[in-house]
């Protein structure tokens, strides 16, 4: 019988010598067993040939200990946190265990006490005694950072353990489908590749907290994969000088977000529903070709914001773009009614083209909503209203850009224009 954790041995005479351990543990491989000549010699007797056998990366051929009669005690308070300590008589030591699989820690804990006893050979779930694979001792890979295409590994696959992955300058076109595999991945970087297109598959990385795409070829994000379990994980997105235009409506489900780059692309609008990130307080989105702000922009609570180099357009009140449709078409009315009330809806009701018309409705400064007839104006933001540190959003020292504005009805724009000239 086989146990991963990590152990440290400790001797209980150190104090007498004015010594103590270490305290803390190291990776090993424990085995419950006979060497490999007696384990040939027929399971009839008892237990007085089994050993306790401790292999570490710097001692793989092990350390044995036997165990018949030979255990002074079992520490086990804390097993269901995956400690335990076994107390031997000779040597005098006390052995240390720790970081375990509370259910495994328990069985060999078990075995152990019954080869104490003296149990039958044949009862007890033994193991050979031979010498750990160093893949058993060493401590698992959590980082791995390549930055050349000639360390790029081709025939052999990434650790399963990996946390934290970079592969940058690598010329990769395309995200390696190994990468797709590492379930524990809570950092990945690709940065500095070659990459134009994401698979809805990055989204079954249920761990990714950082998503580094810095400097690479994408076009387009996926609506996929902001409906993913990134959804619950993403905190951190870099998609930096890429080819990006525009981003997907349903980019606003990554509601984790806290730090959004996305600076040099060329992006002529941003995501419509951004208010609904209510956890972002980074955003960049400088060198860029966006002409206003969306709407729900105010709604954003930033720490620090970074619009410069964008060709934001002057604002004017006085110039509406007139959509509105009077009388109001029934469906405008439907609509209207549908969100304004709250209505529950679905494609199980409702056609999905419909249903995905309502998710983008638009809210009058009254608070009412407003699908395809209004009236839509700009107005300026000083974006300290919306962040505590503004990059300034041009060379003259401006913090100010125009954000887009609705109106459900002639009366609500009449109303807006008599503050606005009073003001």
């Amino acid at each position: 019988m086989r146990l991963q954790c990590e152990v440290e041995v400790v001797s209980r005479l150190l104090p007498s010598c004015g010594l103590r351990g270490r305290g803390r543990g190291t990776r090993a491989l424990l085995s419950l067993g006979r060497p490999p000549g007696r384990a040939r010699g027929g399971g009839s007797g008892g237990g007085g040939g089994v050993y306790l056998m401790v292999c570490t990366a710097r001692d793989r051929v092990g350390a044995r200990y036997k165990v018949q009669e030979n255990i002074e005690r079992f520490f086990t308070r804390f097993v269901e946190e995956g400690k335990a300590t076994v107390r031997l008589r000779e040597p005098a030591v006390d052995v240390c265990l720790s970081k375990a699989d509370a259910s495994h820690l328990k069985s060999f804990l078990s075995a152990v006490r019954l080869a104490h006893q003296g149990a039958d050979i044949g009862a007890l779930p033994l193991s050979a005694l031979v010498p750990a694979k160093s893949s058993d001792v060493e401590k698992p890979k959590a980082k791995m950072i390549i930055t050349s295409r000639r360390d790029y590994p081709l025939t052999k696959n990434f650790p399963c353990s990996l946390e934290h992955l970079q592969t940058s300058y690598c010329k990769l076109a395309r995200i390696d489908t190994r990468v797709l595999g590492l379930r524990r991945l809570r950092r990945l970087d690709l940065s500095h590749n070659h990459i134009k297109q994401l698979p809805a598959t990055i989204g079954d990385l249920s761990c990714l907290q950082e998503l580094d795409l810095h400097d690479n070829h994408l076009e387009s994000f996926s609506g996929a994969l902001c409906n993913s379990t990134l959804q619950k994980s993403l905190q951190f997105l870099d998609l930096s000088q890429n080819r990006l235009q525009a981003l997907p409506l349903q980019f606003c489900q990554l509601r984790e977000l806290v730090t959004l780059k996305l600076d040099d692309n060329e992006l002529v609008r941003l995501p419509f529903k951004i208010g609904q990130l209510a956890q972002l307080r980074f955003l960049s989105a400088a060198r860029n070709k966006l002409p206003f702000l969306p709407s729900e922009f105010r709604k954003l609570c930033l720490e620090n914001l970074d619009l410069f180099g964008n060709p934001f357009e002057q604002p004017n009140p006085l110039v509406p773009n007139v959509q509105l449709k009077i009388p109001l078409p029934l469906l405008e009315c439907a609509a209207r009614a549908t969100i304004n009330h709250r209505i529950p809806y679905g494609c199980h009701l409702l056609p999905s083209h419909l249903c995905e018309d309502l998710k983008v409705a638009k809210r009058c400064q009254c608070g009412s909503a407003c699908l395809s007839s209004f009236i839509q104006i700009t107005v300026t933001m000083n974006l300290h209203h919306v962040a505590h540190t503004v990059v300034l959003v041009d060379n003259m020292g401006g913090t100010e850009a125009p954000i887009i504005c609705y109106f459900c009805s002639l009366d609500c724009y009449s109303q807006f224009l008599d503050r606005h000239l009073q003001s």
